[in-house]
């Protein structure tokens, strides 16, 4: 895991435990040698995880939309800082460049970027590591409607274990270098459909 996206929110979050989380995750980021690859901007979380790896003498790149950088949120004292057009080709070069995907505590933004590149696991369009640090709790929400989105059936249960979850930085890199690709179908059909087309079959 050389490279390491995180996404997370540009803003710092109502507990001072996001902020810990994400100074945590920096400075272990940085202790293993890895190089962080992030949104490049200098505020909220994600400032503080790209300070935590400098600080900690790690390399730190942002990617970051034009947009973004003339409204002056870009981070000025990154390693490199690569300025896309939009959106979209933000969230293709983070893609591109990550060896691994972590997601702290976030809003819309993080929550798209997340499932964007777990949905590419899902159809196999990558094999790399997917992780969530859960501070105090914050996606047990989400890891519920995971669960439940399984449940009804729009997605194998087996593919709960695309994402790693830990409460800690500490505890969640270990998963990530642990983590075994596995596969599974995408495409599920129903017991309910099963049946009807059984009896279908059978019927006189």
């Amino acid at each position: 895991m050389n490279n390491i996206v995180v996404y997370c929110g540009s803003n710092l979050g109502e507990t001072p435990l996001y902020v810990e989380a994400a100074r945590g995750l920096g400075e272990a980021i940085a202790k293993r040698g890895s190089r962080l690859v992030y949104g490049g901007g200098r505020i909220g979380l994600m400032g503080t995880v790209a300070d935590a790896v400098l600080q900690a003498g790690g390399e730190a790149v942002g990617v970051i939309p034009t947009f973004l950088r003339e409204k002056e949120v870009a981070h000025r004292g990154l390693t490199e800082l690569i300025e896309t057009p939009d959106m979209p080709s933000r969230k293709n070069k983070m893609i591109e460049l990550g060896d691994a995907f972590i997601a702290l505590a976030g809003g819309i933004g993080t929550f798209e970027e997340l499932f964007e590149v777990l949905s590419l696991a899902q159809l196999k369009q990558h094999r790399k590591p997917i992780g969530l640090v859960n501070t105090a709790g914050f996606y047990d929400p989400l890891l519920s409607l995971l669960q439940q989105t399984a449940a009804q059936g729009f997605m194998p249960a087996a593919n709960l274990s695309l994402l790693c979850v830990a409460d800690t930085p500490q505890e969640l890199l270990v998963k990530l270098e642990n983590y075994q690709p596995h596969d599974a179908p995408k495409w599920i059909q129903p017991a309910w459909l099963t049946e009807q087309t059984a009896n279908t079959k059978v019927a006189p």
